[in-house]
């Protein structure tokens, strides 16, 4: 009976133990120090990814520069996400605002509140048969869902739909889209934001870092082409 009193009460440990350890618990990116103006390092990058969507207060065309550098523009981003998500806006990135950056973080690596699915080529290719290759349209579409996250947090949490994400080239001929569109690199969706028209849309992307915002009569296209020269299309295009 003892014995069988012992097992009870470590099934019980692990019970409780278990769950506090979750798939997003162990993908959660590692930070290993704080970031501020100043530093730099590929756990700048990583952060300028993640508040990417914070590059203005007001349309500007404008985009936070991915490139491990901490300078004033990274810092003014930080701030206000700091600001969106109600912590110490100082831009700082210490453990505060880095378990609330890890919170946005799902488990395959995509984010909380976009699925890589969401964004596959609708002839079934996923990520394949781009305009570069299946692994740079993943990144690239990583890159853009955190942009997405802060569209959706400046909507007050509205859910976001994607109408269209990646295309192959093969399904962007058959849809009639443009020859070089920004689609088939993974840099651009077609998005509705529950509640809000396409105009309203834009105004929300055009403080997100978006450089491509074009309004249709029932979606918002956004992409970010001048942050990607080498795709061909290097300047901002807000018609």
């Amino acid at each position: 009976m003892k014995l069988m009193a012992k097992w009870a009460g470590l099934l019980l440990a692990m019970a409780i133990v278990v769950p506090l350890f979750s798939a997003q618990d162990a993908s959660a990116y590692s930070w290993t120090r704080t970031l501020s103006e100043g530093t730099s390092g590929a756990d700048v990058k990583e952060l300028q990814v993640r508040v990417a969507g914070w590059a203005a207060d007001s349309a500007s065309k404008t985009y936070v520069g991915v490139d491990g550098q901490f300078g004033p523009g990274t810092k003014a981003a930080v701030i206000r996400f700091q600001r969106a998500y109600g912590l110490t806006a100082d831009g700082v990135v210490g453990p505060a605002t880095q378990a609330v950056l890890n919170g946005l973080e799902s488990s395959d690596g995509s984010t909380s509140n976009f699925n890589f699915t969401e964004f596959h080529s609708k002839d079934g290719t996923g990520f394949s048969g781009g305009k570069v290759d299946a692994n740079t349209v993943k990144e690239n579409v990583r890159r853009l869902m955190y942009k997405l996250e802060a569209v959706r947090k400046k909507s007050g949490n509205k859910s976001i739909t994607i109408n269209s994400g990646f295309r192959s080239i093969n399904h962007n001929a058959s849809v009639g889209g443009a020859s070089n569109s920004q689609h088939m690199y993974g840099i651009a969706a077609d998005i509705v934001v529950s509640g809000y028209t396409p105009p309203s849309v834009a105004n929300f992307a055009k403080t997100s870092g978006f450089s491509g915002v074009i309004l249709y009569s029932s979606f918002t296209h956004v992409d970010s082409r001048a942050e990607y020269a080498s795709y061909g299309s290097p300047s901002f295009y807000w018609p």
